[in-house]
């Protein structure tokens, strides 16, 4: 029974030192062949980063070229904006020139026919222009249409 215990206990010596023996050599063959998988993993993974990086970079290429597409759109929308706007304030202005030219117009037809046949009122208002005067130089016209040039200087004190 005591040999049978030494022979039970070298069997297990044996077989644990040839188990770690084969353990080593298993770790010696898959330990170069772990490190390959290893970096071409590693090497996929950095493929990858590479890829997503060149396509965030070229979403954002997309990105500012469609915002400067819209900003150019909104820039030629606005000044197309501001040009119907200046038009049809010089149309305005236009037609308010137009209404301004007719009242003065009618203005003008009114003061001239109340004038009509009122000589009197006419020479009342040259003589009170005349008497409200700053000493300025009336020129009047003579029978060839040119004034009396310096006829006498007329000063008032």
């Amino acid at each position: 029974m005591y040999q049978n215990r030494q022979v039970l206990a070298l069997g297990s010596l044996m077989f644990l030192f040839f188990a770690i023996i084969a353990l080593i050599v298993m770790s010696l063959w898959a330990w170069p062949k772990y490190n390959l998988y290893r970096m071409e993993m590693s090497g996929r993974a950095a493929l990858k980063e590479a890829e997503w990086s060149k396509q965030i970079l070229i979403e954002e290429a997309r990105a500012r070229e469609t915002a400067s597409l819209m900003q150019a759109n909104a820039r030629v929308t606005l000044a197309e904006a501001e040009g119907k706007a200046a038009l049809v304030k010089a149309k305005a202005e236009g037609l308010a020139d137009i209404e301004r030219a007719k009242a003065a117009a009618e203005a003008n037809k009114i003061i001239g026919e109340s004038l009509k046949g009122n000589s009197e009122y006419l020479q009342y208002i040259w003589i009170k222009g005349l008497q409200e005067g700053t000493g300025e130089r009336i020129y009047i016209p003579t029978e060839a249409g040119l004034p009396i040039l310096e006829a006498g200087n007329v000063k008032k004190q």
